[in-house]
Formats: structure tokens, sequence, C-alpha cells
């Protein structure tokens, strides 16, 4: 599964710079994740780096995208090629 940031985002931009897939981008009115980049920092790190450094809590696992971690990790080596 990917992840989404809900509506109680308050913009505070610490999430976009700890994406290694750089799947977090400002949208119109908060930040946004792109499902087809993000894989939950699998390959990368245990756990998702965007919601360790979330101060409201609002990145959440989006479960209309079903993913499990041989996807997420496969994704990866899409994403970069390994």
């Amino acid at each position: 599964m990917s992840l989404i940031i809900t509506e109680e985002c308050i913009n505070c931009d610490v999430c976009e710079p700890e994406c290694p897939n750089k799947a977090i981008y400002q949208g119109l009115d908060i930040y946004e994740i792109n499902p087809l980049l993000c894989t939950e920092c699998v390959g990368h790190f245990d756990e998702p780096q965007c919601q360790i450094v979330c101060p409201v809590d609002c990145i959440i696992i989006d479960t209309e995208k079903n993913e499990n971690k041989t996807q997420l990790l496969e994704k990866y080596h899409k994403i970069w090629k390994k």
C-alpha cells in the first residue's frame, strides 16, 4: 500500500525532503503522495520516514491501494532500476 496525506496536513514542509523516492509534493491545498512512487520507504528504511517526522500524524496507509512488502520492494527496484 502506498501512503496518503489527510486533510489534517498543516503544510509544515518536513515530509517532502524525507521521501527517498521523491513521492511527496505540494498539492493545491496540502502535500500529496504519488502512489506510483511511494514504497513506504521499503528498500530504503525499515519504516516510512515521512510518518516519523510528521508532527500531526496525518500520513496514513491508503487502504484502497493494497500492496504487500514484496510488491513494494518490486516497485522500489523498478524506480531505482536495481
